[in-house]
Parts: structure tokens; sequence; C-alpha cells
């Protein structure tokens, strides 16, 4: 019953893996971890702000994935404990297996924190300076549009089921509304999954 659905589930999650990497070469390695490079700079309000341009480069522009493994990977890494990147090297996985994962997560690390160590040195120091606090007021809303524009990206291609949508229609009204913990959402959204609700 259900331990060979489990089997069979994880028998196709390494077929798509396989083929991803038959179609990854050893040729898309700088490319993979140059594209995760430059995001890493882009990173304003977090990784996830630039999950529309990592959508476009690995799914429209490579092909590595599509949008239903694309959304799966970030969702699957989104419902994990931990910070909001590691979608990075799910997404790295599934293209190209640990490999993929550490070269993405690497590209993705490591000019950004070394940024960041230098940056809130720098800025440490002039907080109350005009155009520090003109930077950080101008950075807000950008980070608000690339974030709703992250969620956008994720959402359309689920969204094409009536329970898919009503979920994350009524995810967006609790979290707005009220003050439930996101892991309650999770639980809930996890749940109707398993009962294949959505």
């Amino acid at each position: 019953g259900r331990a060979r659905a489990r089997g069979r589930d994880g028998d196709v999650r390494r077929r798509v893996v396989e083929a991803n990497m038959s179609a990854f070469t050893s040729a898309d390695w700088w490319p993979l971890f140059a594209h995760f490079l430059a995001m890493s700079m882009l990173a304003i309000g977090g990784a996830l702000a630039t999950t529309p341009e990592i959508h476009r480069y690995l799914v429209e522009q490579r092909g590595w994935l599509d949008d239903t493994q694309f959304s799966a990977s970030v969702a699957l890494a989104q419902a994990a404990p931990g910070p909001n990147l590691l979608f990075v090297p799910v997404l790295g996985h599934a293209i190209a297996g640990l490999p993929g994962a550490l070269v993405a997560l690497a590209g993705m690390l490591i000019p950004s924190t070394t940024l960041a160590l230098f940056a809130t040195r720098w800025g440490a120091k002039r907080r109350q300076t005009r155009g520090v606090r003109a930077f950080v007021a101008g950075m807000a809303p950008v980070t608000i549009g690339l974030l709703a524009a992250a969620g956008t990206v994720l959402a359309v291609p689920l969204a094409t089921h009536w329970g898919t949508a009503l979920l994350i229609a009524a995810t967006i009204v609790v979290s707005v509304k009220t003050k439930l913990s996101p892991v309650w959402m999770i639980a809930i959204g996890a749940a109707i999954g398993a009962a294949g609700g959505v």
C-alpha cells in the first residue's frame, strides 16, 4: 500500500534527478555557479526574493527543471526548518545531485556573506548619515516587490487546481489578518496535501 507508493515516488524522484543530470553537462558547472553568484548580489530581502530570476534561468532559459519541479523544490525547502535560502541547494540537487547542491549553495553564499561582513561594519559607523538612511528607506519597497514577485512565480504553476488556489488564498488571508504562527499553516497544508486535497 503506502510503502509501495512511497517507493514508487522515490523512484520517480530519482529518475527526474537522473534525467536532469543527463541534460546537465560538465560545461554547465560554471554557468550554474556563476548564476547563483550573481543572484547572491541581488538577494535584497533574502535569497527568496531572487526566485523569479532563478526560475527564469533554470526553467525557461536552461530547461534544467520544469515549473512543477521548481515550485516543488522551493516548497520543500521552505517547509523545512532553517534559513530561507535552503531552496538553493535543493534546486541544485534537483539539477545535478549532491555536487549541484554544493555548487549552487557556494555560489549563493560566498559573495553575499563576504559583502555582508564588510557592509555591516561600514554601515554601523555611518547609520545616521543621510545616504545610509536613504538607502534603507529605498530598499524596503523594493524588497516587498521582489518577495511579491517570488510568491507569484511559485504560486502560478500550482494554482491550476481549485483546492491549491484556495489554500494559497487562505494562507495569505490568515497571514495578514491573524498572528497565527506559520508553523500551523505549514502543518495544515501538509495535512491537506497528505489527504489528497490539493
